[in-house]
């Protein structure tokens, strides 16, 4: 007869050769896939290193750093993701084990779970956040047993690097305790917490340094003011379809009619309906995009299983509909390892084709010279990536978001240099059509750039209520961050620059006003500010987001002010 070690041998096999695979195919996509637009941008956070940035912690670039200083290729970016990944399901695994699942079905389970397959080789803040929380869960499920103060500067270690990836861990800390609020009575816990906190310092200190910026965006500059019902009903659809597009319903129903056994199975209930609810109820207040919900899916594949078990064992015809299940997200991903044409055109599948070559036939046409892109982060992240340098930037106008962009010192350094400057939509200054496989562009030279994306202004208001055709005057703080001179006199300029009030619409629509040529007067030395009047008209009836912007030929005009309120009477 097999000794109980023989047999527990002999029962891994299949999660070994299982987990091998598994990794295979995330080498091979890892290696032969573009990046995606996002994977670009966490790149550029790789190369400016520090303890925040504007939309994440830094866990993503110090992945990325890793990786892409062993090779500056595809795989070594998303090299510690694909490691990441086969770990969290093996973790999962040991997890499991103290509840005797069936091995098949946790294969079957993971291995036709979309959203797994999608966060085993692509690198985002979501990865190594799953990879912690599933590396909390394992920890955890030891903590409840067995109250050791080295769990638990294990689990105050785990619980910073959560906060490090992203900022939803929250979420994990906070159901967690909420299913078990008897660990506020362990000594051992507020180690956990003190430790965690005193860990993450750096991160709020950098915060605190550059204003709050994640803050800001998260809680109020992401928000949309008009409730768009299309974010609530597709909520629903998009997690059954990340879950599974065919088993995902009945790992749901499977999960939360799970019957609560122990302290470890209550947790992950909690932590799963509570993810799932909370950005459920996100969807109310703007979009709540499918993959937001990652950290629950690690509590959905326990409690399913958990369940099989509590029941029996699988239905048969799950066995059937599940491997029918596989097949098709493998399919999926073999076709876009093989570009089959349906596949290539879905959705953001279509964004990891063709910028390569985009990104060649640009730096052929501009050499070293900067290139400037309005309103977005994505392709200049990307013609940085595939060029392997800087000369990229993303200009944040007044009609988009602030980015980390605003941040490096990429704004600073092509001050007065000849940039080119390409966009999707032809302009004045952008007249030479690059036709391209990754779409159309259309570019001209900007001789001497001239921009002041940075610069802050300081408003004494936030919200306004005017009568239609009012004048009021409202005082500004201009404020120079830049480690040089700034001078908004037009003489002698090539491209001119203007400080104009703009207001947005719910429509969509814009109305701008100019301010007078004083300000035109103005020149501040590094760190100075000065006070500036600007009289305003208030426009016609309604509600409107107002901002401050200066603006500088070819440019758009880049977001320089808070969002003030203003309701017109």
């Amino acid at each position: 007869m097999l000794s109980s070690t023989q047999t527990a041998k002999q029962s891994d096999q299949p999660i070994w050769w299982f987990l091998l695979c598994w990794t295979i195919l995330n080498v091979v996509q890892a290696s032969t896939l573009e990046l995606h637009a996002d994977e670009a941008y966490y790149w550029m956070y790789s190369r400016f290193l520090d303890w925040g940035y504007f939309d994440h912690p830094p866990m993503v670039a110090l992945f990325i750093r890793i990786g892409d200083s062993i090779s500056h290729t595809e795989l070594g970016l998303r090299l510690l993701t694909v490691i990441a990944s086969t770990t969290s399901i093996y973790i999962l695994w040991l997890i499991l084990k103290k509840y005797a699942v069936n091995i098949w079905a946790f294969i079957l389970v993971v291995s036709g779970m979309l959203i797994l397959h999608i966060y085993g080789f692509t690198t985002t803040p979501d990865a190594p956040l799953f990879f912690f929380s599933v590396l909390f869960y394992y920890f955890y499920q030891r903590y409840i047993d067995e109250d050791k103060w080295s769990l638990a500067a294990i689990l105050g270690i785990v619980v910073a690097c959560m906060f490090y990836s992203k900022y939803h861990a929250v979420l994990l800390v906070a159901f967690t305790v909420i299913s078990n609020i008897k660990l506020l009575k362990r000594p051992s816990f507020w180690l956990i917490a003190g430790l965690a906190v005193v860990l993450y310092i750096p991160h709020i200190l950098w915060q605190a340094a550059h204003g709050f910026p994640s803050v800001n965006y998260h809680l109020y500059e992401q928000a949309v003011k008009i409730y768009n019902p299309e974010n609530t009903y597709l909520y629903i659809p998009g997690q059954l379809l990340m879950a599974g597009p065919l088993i995902g319903w009945f790992l749901f129903y499977s999960a939360f009619t799970i019957k609560i056994k122990d302290s470890f199975i209550r947790c992950l209930l909690v932590n799963g309906i509570g993810t799932f609810a909370f950005f459920f109820f996100s969807t109310f207040r703007g979009e709540a995009q499918p993959h937001w919900t990652l950290i629950a899916f690690a509590p959905l594949v326990m409690l399913s299983l958990i369940r099989f078990n509590q029941k029996g064992g699988v239905p048969k015809w799950f066995n059937i509909v599940a491997g029918i299940n596989v097949v098709f997200v493998v399919g999926l991903r073999l076709g876009m390892l093989f570009q089959w044409h349906a596949v290539t055109q879905i959705g953001q599948i279509k964004s990891y084709y063709g910028f390569k070559d985009w990104a060649q036939t640009v730096h052929k046409k501009i050499g070293d010279s900067y290139l400037i892109m309005n309103n977005g982060f994505q392709n200049p992240s990307k013609y940085n990536y595939y060029t392997n340098s800087l000369k990229a930037f993303a200009y944040d106008s007044r009609y988009y978001r602030r980015t980390q962009y605003d941040i490096w010192p990429i704004e600073e350094q092509m001050q007065h240099q000849r940039a080119y400057y390409l966009v999707e939509n032809p302009e004045s200054a952008a007249n030479a059509e690059l036709r391209i496989p990754a779409g159309v562009w259309y570019g001209g030279w900007v001789d001497s750039v001239r921009t002041y994306q940075k610069l802050e202004i300081e408003t004494p208001v936030t919200q306004l209520i005017l009568h239609a055709g009012e004048q009021k005057a409202i005082d500004l703080t201009i404020t120079n961050p830049y480690p040089y001179s700034v001078n908004f006199s037009n003489k002698g300029q090539q491209h001119q620059a203007a400080l104009e009030v703009v207001f947005f619409e719910n429509t969509n629509k814009s109305l701008a006003q100019k301010s007078g040529d004083d300000f035109n007067n103005i020149s501040l030395k590094p760190g100075a500010s000065t006070r500036y009047t600007f009289n305003i008209t208030a426009p016609q009836k309604g509600k409107y987001d107002m901002v401050f912007s200066i603006r500088t030929e070819p440019f758009m005009g880049s977001k320089n002010s808070r969002i003030i309120s203003l309701v017109v009477n």
